[in-house]
């Protein structure tokens, strides 16, 4: 007796596509519930911080690292002795080059932060 070694892919082919469309169906239902959910439900709220270091930590600690010692954007170790507070106060707002994103800082706590930033050793 000789079995056709083809009929488990075949088996394996149609359920995977059985349960392709299953979840497709099923994806399709809960995008209604979304878009029902979208207008009304869960209110995002962005709760700014007002000590520089805590915007350090929730803006800039990736590109700058955790010691100020740069990691994909320079160490800001001694920025103080290379950029006036003026000059830190636009680059933390408008950004700098092609690296540095603008509008990480607020116009508000630019000055906060430019006064922090100099303050790094």
């Amino acid at each position: 007796m000789k079995r056709n070694p083809v009929i488990p892919y075949v088996l394996v082919m149609v359920f995977g596509i059985v349960l392709v469309f299953i979840l497709s169906f099923k994806g399709l239902g809960d995008m209604k519930e979304v878009a029902k959910d979208n207008g009304e439900g869960s209110e995002k709220t962005e709760v700014a911080a007002s000590n520089p270091e805590d915007i350090y930590k929730q803006t800039c600690i990736g590109c700058h690292g955790d010691q100020y010692q740069g990691v994909v954007g320079p160490t800001l170790k001694g920025v103080g002795d290379k950029y006036s507070k003026e000059e830190l106060m636009t680059i933390v707002t408008k950004g700098k080059g092609t690296g540095m994103p603008a509008g990480l800082v607020t116009d508000e706590q630019s000055g906060a932060m430019a006064d922090w930033l100099s303050k790094i050793k």
